[in-house]
């Protein structure tokens, strides 16, 4: 398999490489999905910084094949990040770029494919990774004036603006909700088609909008009556409910819904 096979041709390129301390692959390899549409995340770890550093980081990956695009990964929140695609086979790699004492910080378990004595291994097993949860709060805290927001763009007719809308709420409140409610971790709309329930999944597929005023206020009806949904299963009793909130953007929605 091309990821695998590029990947041992890195621990061997690295194994020379004083300053590297290990090499380790996250993502699919972990638990062992990888197929032929799969990118390849790995995770590169050095004596001294180079994450955030742009040209050294482009050193180690121009090293690795023939290169064809890289860029950092800002756009995620994580400059340490690098983006890369490669050429002959063609192949996407994201590459990690940390520090003994940065890996101590990770969401997940990857697997140790070279180190230099046991140095990854015992990290590992002396700290815990930690996927970032959904803030209950801070989601309850904005849905409603998101609710409001969206209403008022229907009433304008600004329709690309509401389908921007869904899309933000069904990546970053409806599908990582659903996921837990699955007991998975919560990756936004990573897997949704393999890893919901068949009624959790026909869900997510009622809150994609067609261009029109009718569809996008039913859209909008469903994913109000979704997250109601989740959130009295999911939520603990600690978190407030905005109820003024909710029921003054439900008012201006079913006034908005009658005209």
């Amino acid at each position: 398999m091309k990821q695998k096979d590029f990947a041992y041709h890195v621990v061997e390129l690295i194994q020379q490489d004083k300053s590297v301390i290990g090499l380790a692959a996250a993502g699919s390899w972990i638990t062992d999905e990888i197929d032929q549409y799969s990118d390849l995340d790995l995770v590169l770890v050095t004596k001294n910084k180079i994450g955030g550093n742009k040209q050294k980081m482009l050193q180690y990956a121009n090293s690795f094949g023939k290169l064809l695009s890289a860029f950092t990964g800002e756009h995620v929140g994580e400059p340490r990040l690098l983006i890369c695609m490669y050429d002959k086979p063609l192949l996407h790699v994201d590459i990690k770029f940390v520090t003994a004492e940065e890996f101590h910080d990770r969401v997940e378990d990857p697997v140790v494919l070279f180190e230099r004595g046991k140095k990854l291994t015992d990290i590992i097993h002396a700290t815990e990774a930690e996927w970032p949860l959904p803030d209950y709060q801070w989601i309850e805290d904005r849905i409603w004036t998101w609710v409001h927001y969206v209403s008022v763009k229907i009433a304008r007719g600004e329709y690309f603006e509401c389908i921007d809308g869904f899309n933000f709420l069904r990546a970053n409140v409806l599908a990582p909700l659903l996921h837990i409610k699955n007991r998975n971790q919560p990756r936004g709309l990573r897997k949704v088609e393999t890893k919901l329930a068949p009624g959790d999944l026909e869900n997510l597929k009622i809150t994609i909008a067609q261009y029109n005023a009718q569809s996008i206020i039913d859209v909008l009806e469903n994913i109000i009556t979704i997250y109601r949904e989740l959130r009295d299963e999911l939520y603990p009793a600690t978190i407030h409910r905005q109820q003024k909130i909710e029921k003054r953007s439900m008012s201006y929605f079913n006034r908005l819904k009658k005209k």
